[in-house]
């Protein structure tokens, strides 16, 4: 026997589809749906945005400051990792909804509520990223994906619904693609934008300036980290939103961090986005920068070699799998040495490393200059060309003894 819904926490933005969601719950399972929204960093009218929950239906509503905690406890370990999905997505989107189920979780323990809910699509990896932190989080919740069990097929069908019950419908024209933003990006997808041919609209990007009117004089910058996490710009220590913020800005001043891609989707099929990720894409040159003095080649190279896998854990939605806490740890592990400083050149889209410094730098200038040292002896490399071309040699001696 299926266990009865007897109250809902659904997470809620306020757009078309959750205010529908909240009063289609109401109406669909009779019981009190508190409604929570999440702050990571969107630009959103607070107090209005409680009062349309609450008009909507919503018999409590939770808007929570959570942009510290994604910053430190999402983002800032993920870069720890260079992770990157299929070379292009800096993973905004995908860290954000763990953060946000793992909240939703939490008030529906302080609620005693028993359902769970989500305005992701059936056909996105939202609903993937979301239902997959709650089972490893509460696995006694009851989920509810409404698009997954209503009759609406069209948001023709739901703006319909909102003007039956009066829930506000937006009166100025809709955007012809849909957005995603909070302090790490702005994900754009949809509407004209599923056309890979069609270059997006100058007047759609909101972070970044286009890099043809970005300022024609470079920007200078420093970031020092410690232990792989950046600490301080031009020598001033700053918590992670306020470093984040300000390098979104700086980088967004110069046209820094736009991307297109054409990327393959947990659920099979390919999906083209577009994003804005001025701060993620300065720090992750920046500590790849810092990395390449500080860290061990064969450590480097086994880290790099699971960052793909690593990038597509967050991505499908297992941030908390145990084989992504195993990988966590090892990512980890190889920043203990990662701290220092990098100097950065800003300039019309670019992101240019100019220079890396540290106290634990592996880089010894006597050791790698051309002129004459007394460390590296030239003649070594014989043996050593020799011994690794042994089974090369062998195999060429074979193959014309054999012909």
């Amino acid at each position: 026997m299926t266990e009865k819904v007897k109250k809902i926490v659904l997470a809620y933005s306020g757009g078309l589809d959750t205010s529908v969601i909240l009063r289609w719950l109401k109406e669909t399972y009779q019981c009190p749906v508190a409604a929570f929204v999440a702050n990571i960093g969107q630009p959103e009218d607070w107090d209005a945005l409680r009062k349309k929950a609450m008009d909507t239906g919503a018999d409590k509503v939770y808007i929570d400051d959570l942009r510290d905690t994604f910053v430190r406890d999402y983002v800032f370990p993920a870069f720890r990792a260079n992770a990157v999905y299929e070379s292009g997505y800096l993973l905004g989107t995908s860290l954000a909804r763990p953060l946000i189920a793992r909240r939703q979780v939490e008030i529906a323990k302080k609620e005693k509520a028993n359902a769970v809910s989500h305005g992701a699509t059936g056909k996105g990896n939202d609903q993937v990223r979301f239902e997959l932190s709650y089972m490893a989080i509460d696995p006694s919740l009851i989920i509810i994906a409404p698009w997954r069990e209503w009759d609406f097929r069209a948001r023709q069908d739901l703006i319909k619904f909102a003007r039956k019950h009066g829930i506000p419908v937006p009166t100025t024209k809709k955007k012809p693609y849909s957005c995603d933003c909070n302090l790490l990006h702005i994900s754009y997808e949809g509407g004209i934008l599923e056309d890979p041919w069609q270059e997006p609209p100058q007047d759609m990007f909101a972070l970044t300036r286009s890099p043809e009117k970005a300022p024609s004089k470079p920007t200078y910058i420093e970031i020092d980290f410690a232990k792989g996490d950046p600490v301080a710009i031009d020598g001033v220590a700053m918590q992670p939103v306020d470093l984040l913020t300000g390098l979104n800005e700086l980088g967004g001043l110069n046209g820094i961090g736009r991307v297109d891609i054409v990327e393959n989707r947990f659920v099979g099929m390919k999906s083209r986005g577009v994003y804005e990720t001025p701060g993620g894409t300065i720090l992750r040159i920046a500590h790849q920068a810092l990395e390449s003095i500080t860290m061990d080649r064969e450590v480097m190279h086994i880290r790099d070699s699971l960052i793909p896998r690593y990038a597509e854990m967050i991505y499908f939605g297992f941030w908390f799998s145990p084989e992504m806490r195993l990988l966590q740890k090892t990512m980890d592990e190889t920043q203990t040495t990662v701290t220092g400083t990098v100097r950065l050149k800003l300039y019309k889209g670019n992101c240019t490393v100019v220079g890396r410094k540290s106290d634990q730098s592996l880089y010894m200038q006597e050791l790698a200059t051309f002129e004459e040292d007394d460390i590296y002896r030239q003649k070594d490399a014989e043996g050593f060309i020799r011994l690794n071309g042994l089974r090369l040699k062998v195999q060429a001696m074979l193959r014309k003894r054999r012909s």
